[in-house]
């Protein structure tokens, strides 16, 4: 019995594989062997499912995608991209408030592509992550929604003013009132320069932070309990920073977001 096209890409790793490699361009059996590691007694079977399908074409001693292959290998690459990430940390995956992210850079929770989790052991438990802090400062352009004050923040936008990197900022209200009481001076400084942008956020986010920069994504959630436990996403793929963009873009126009002007 003919199996049905869903099975026929999902069930055999060696099918749905051959399908991908092949957006890369036309291989020959050396090739496909040689880039899936595998044998031609395993591999001309699934070679001959996805001919029959009218997935893939062979010309010669090329085999290549139809229109019709390369129409499903684009839909389901999102959905195994969104797998790969959450397959690598499940359990945090399945702890977090993603309510935060609207549905349309949900669906693309794949773009965060190859990442890591930041968890700080109990000695530096309320210090910016290391990987933050060497990998800032490399960045010309910086855009960070923050819903907590870190005491590290002030002399950190500070500095990159200074490099001459353009940065965009969004505070919560009381973040923004906090920074206004202690670090007065530095705040003033940052408002009036040149190379920056200070949003006051007064709607809830329902996140801790959020940075994007030319270099790197930065991002935390709470948990479904609503309690921040310092765990941080960090990517430096170019995908997850267009995503990390969005989300900022978000958060300045669903969060009722007012530039503070200078005086």
């Amino acid at each position: 019995m003919k199996l049905a096209l869903s099975d026929t890409i999902w069930i055999s790793e060696k099918r749905r594989n051959l399908l991908l490699l092949l957006t890369e361009g036309p291989r020959d059996i050396d090739q496909i062997k040689a880039a899936l590691n595998v044998n031609s007694r395993s591999m001309m079977p699934q070679v001959k499912i996805l001919k029959d399908w009218g997935l893939i074409s062979q010309d010669g001693d090329l085999y290549s995608l139809t229109d019709t292959g390369r129409v499903i290998v684009h839909n389901m690459l999102p959905l195994l991209n969104t797998l790969n990430v959450i397959e690598e940390y499940r359990d945090y995956w399945t702890e977090r408030d993603l309510s935060c992210i609207p549905p349309h850079l949900l669906k693309r929770l794949g773009d965060l592509g190859h990442y890591f989790i930041i968890e700080p052991d109990i000695n530096h438990l309320f210090e910016l992550p290391k990987e933050f802090t060497e990998n800032i400062y490399k960045s010309n352009n910086v855009m960070s929604f923050a819903a907590y004050f870190h005491p590290s923040y002030p002399s950190i936008y500070s500095k990159l003013i200074e490099n001459d990197a353009n940065i965009s900022l969004v505070f919560t209200r009381k973040v923004f009132e906090r920074m206004q009481r202690d670090y007065y001076s530095e705040l003033e400084a940052i408002i009036k320069a040149d190379n920056s942008a200070v949003y006051i956020c007064d709607s809830n986010m329902n996140f801790p932070t959020v940075t994007v920069t030319d270099w790197f994504l930065y991002i935390s959630f709470f948990d479904k309990l609503g309690r921040y436990d310092h765990k941080v996403v960090m990517s430096f793929d170019s995908n997850a920073l267009k995503w990390g963009e969005e989300l900022f873009e978000h958060c300045k126009e669903k969060g009722s977001c007012v530039k503070h002007e200078v005086g």
